[in-house]
């Protein structure tokens, strides 16, 4: 049986996705399969991963709902969920599989680090981290990871159309602990740089804060889509 299955979400990811794919191959254990699941990509993308020889399906658009596709076509004995503008670290494979052995730990994701030379993207992935160690929280760009017997059993990521990765780790807290890998995949930037810190940042804490006072992620989804 596969050791891992990796697997990548899409939607016109054209610039990042070859380097994405690169840090993923780079695993000392061989025994892992890659699988990107696309959304509808017009820009290249499926042309560029079907070049690399990787395997790619087709979802209807939606994080959740192409993610739980992957996962059901998986093999591994680990699923690791990575989103398609993020870099793995070298050793990756042994990293998570250390943390995973570990007494009471059900689930695992990376520290965060950005790509961007800004000092302000600094404080942030101080706080994404502080936050996801001290409060177990860590969100998809993190690199979520857990055992395929678990993510059948919590039945996979609710597929709502935001906050999906937050509520599956929601579920996860539960049945027991979730660990943060103290070495960080490396994710972009653009989203920071497009809006600035402060917006970004208040807008994700508005719609947090809002998905727990009950507001649909329906309601949500068009709300954060209209912001950014």
């Amino acid at each position: 049986m596969t050791s891992i299955s990796i697997i990548i979400p899409v939607l016109n990811e054209v610039s990042t996705i070859t380097q994405t794919i690169s840090t993923a191959q780079t695993a000392k254990d061989k025994d892992i399969e890659i699988i990107v699941v696309d959304g509808g990509s017009n820009d290249g993308t499926i042309e560029l991963i079907k070049c690399l020889n990787i395997q790619i399906i087709s979802s209807v658009p939606g994080r959740a709902t192409q993610m739980n596709c992957g996962a059901k076509m998986a093999r591994g004995k680990i699923l690791l969920f990575l989103h398609g503008d993020t870099f793995l670290p070298l050793n990756f494979d042994q990293l998570l599989q250390d943390i995973l052995v570990k007494p009471k730990i059900i689930a695992g994701a990376f520290e965060l680090s950005i790509r961007g030379t800004k000092k302000s993207l600094r404080i942030v992935e101080r706080m994404v981290n502080w936050r996801s160690r001290y409060l177990q929280m860590p969100y998809g760009d993190q690199g979520i990871f857990l055992p395929a017997k678990i993510f059948q059993e919590i039945g996979g990521f609710p597929e709502i159309p935001i906050m999906e990765d937050f509520e599956l780790v929601r579920q996860l807290k539960k049945r027991g602990q979730i660990a943060i890998v103290p070495t960080p995949v490396l994710t972009s930037g653009r989203r920071w740089q497009k809006l600035g810190i402060l917006k970004t940042t208040f807008i994700n804490q508005i719609v947090i804060i809002a998905y727990l006072l009950g507001v649909s992620p329906q309601r949500l989804a068009r709300w954060y889509r209209s912001h950014i």
